[in-house]
């Protein structure tokens, strides 16, 4: 199938396919035209790179397990590559987490600063 009924199949621009492709992410063959000609599987495996990136996940980590083998029942990879990856990306998120709380609480402590009654704008709250 042409890049353009890829497209369409799966809702993803033609611009992200070439950089799926430019990333080794995606494969397809050439014609006589120069045109790409991808075969069906190409529409799962687009599926799957989107997925991917809605678990946050890089370019670089999908190109690590994008061809680990799929459980048929859950959709999910099994293999010890996926499960590392998996595992760095939620130690990142948690980290990420911790920073976001971290800002949360200073911001709540500099709100409370403005709403006491005798607040001045030169008063250190540090």
């Amino acid at each position: 199938m042409l890049i353009s009924e890829l497209s369409c199949r799966t809702g993803v621009s033609v611009r992200s396919l070439r950089y799926y492709e430019s990333k080794k992410l995606l494969h397809s063959k050439r014609l006589e035209n120069g045109y790409r000609d991808f075969d069906e599987s190409a529409e799962e495996r687009v599926r799957i790179i989107q997925l991917y990136f809605m678990l946050g996940l890089s370019t670089n980590d999908i190109a690590q397990i994008i061809d680990c083998p799929v459980s048929v029942s859950n959709q999910q990879p099994i293999c010890e590559k996926a499960i590392n990856v998996y595992q760095i990306k939620l130690t990142e998120i948690d980290t990420q987490i911790e920073i976001l709380q971290k800002l949360r609480s200073r911001l709540q402590e500099r709100i409370a600063n403005f709403e006491r009654p005798n607040f001045s704008l030169f008063e250190r709250t540090e």
